[in-house]
């Protein structure tokens, strides 16, 4: 994997309780975050005295490494925000500039945090259809922000049975939040995986959140046991 491919854009500890609908009694559960990148949410969970491990390639590279890419990435999601405001609503964000700052210092916190999150253990350098290090049903909820379903056009299908195969293999319930493409249409992976899982016994549905920033991105895929 090149840093180069990455395209790291965190949110906000307030934007996953919102995406993921997350209870009180959700977030005191041990968490698996799958693809965090730099988001602030595990920072803030461990600050507020939660169990999370946040699972993603980009954490073997350096603090420094991962800054110098987030300043890259800023010009070109801005950029392509620009280019697409149409395809987004604007209520929560008022604006592009509002939106960059509110992503950077969420940013800016899980930098601050990641050296010592990760001597902690709490940032692992593991990718979704490997093997994980983790015991059967070790977590009892895993989420995955922005990156099974959205990125379908780069991630095959058997790529995603091979990540949610091993996500619910360690965690008792998975949330993947949005259930939309890039482009802003419904991944079209999205009513074989629901059928694949119920097939298998597991509950899999779609479920309505309190989020929405891409058009028509207000619902989350939850599978669990």
């Amino acid at each position: 994997m090149e840093l180069d491919s990455i395209v790291p854009w965190g949110r906000s500890y307030e934007e996953y309780i919102k995406m993921f609908s997350l209870s009180e009694e959700d977030i005191n559960k041990s968490i698996l975050g799958c693809g965090d990148g730099p988001s602030s949410f595990n920072y803030s969970l461990t600050r507020r005295g939660g169990k999370i491990t946040s699972i993603d390639p980009i954490y073997g590279f350096t603090k420094q490494q991962i800054k110098g890419r987030i300043d890259k990435t800023r010009k070109l999601v801005i950029g392509q925000l620009r280019l697409h405001q149409q395809q987004y609503r604007w209520s929560s964000f008022k604006s592009i500039g509002a939106l960059a700052a509110a992503r950077m210092e969420a940013m800016g916190l899980f930098l601050g945090d990641f050296d010592i999150g990760k001597t902690e253990g709490r940032y692992l350098s593991l990718e979704l259809q490997n093997c994980l290090p983790f015991g059967v049903r070790q977590f009892e909820l895993a989420l995955s922000s922005h990156l099974l379903l959205l990125y379908s056009k780069q991630l095959s299908y058997e790529f995603h049975l091979d990540a949610i195969n091993e996500i619910m293999r360690i965690a008792k319930e998975l949330r993947i939040f949005p259930v939309l493409t890039l482009d802003g249409d419904r991944c079209p992976f999205l009513g074989d995986l629901i059928t694949h899982y119920k097939s298998k016994g597991f509950i899999a549905n779609l479920q309505r959140v309190d989020y929405e920033f891409q058009v028509g991105g207000h619902e989350m895929l939850v599978i669990k046991y």
